[in-house]
């Protein structure tokens, strides 16, 4: 069996770049990825059918692979949402969760039926 490439995992919708911290009350609906540069603060949500990237802290509601899309992941350089949502699967973070200053970039996705986080390991 061959050694699984890199670029496997690129997905093939379309990518929407959001260069701004999405505030409270502050939406984003994308059909494909979308790729946050600044912050996500709580009250903010991103609903994407692909994937969601944040390189910043990710404090809000995200939802990717909202279409049903298991394969979907979210990534964020701090990732600690209100709710997050991955295709039918919902989950939010325990009470006493890492203090919000903790930046160790994080990929959600979903494995053997259930949303796992995990550090981000760059493809090699």
């Amino acid at each position: 069996m061959a050694k699984e490439q890199w670029f496997d995992n690129i997905s093939a919708k379309p990518t929407i770049i959001v260069q701004r911290t999405l505030r409270s009350g502050q939406n984003v609906n994308y059909d494909g990825n979308v790729v946050v540069l600044g912050d996500v603060n709580p009250g903010a949500e991103i609903v994407a059918s692909g994937h969601v990237v944040v390189m910043g802290s990710l404090r809000g509601l995200v939802h990717a692979g909202a279409t049903g899309e298991d394969s979907a992941t979210v990534t964020a350089l701090s990732l600690n949402p209100t709710q997050l949502r991955i295709s039918s699967h919902i989950t939010r973070p325990p009470d006493g969760s890492r203090p919000e200053n903790s930046i160790c970039p994080e990929i959600a996705r979903i494995k053997e039926g259930a949303v796992v986080i995990e550090k981000y390991q760059a493809p090699k």
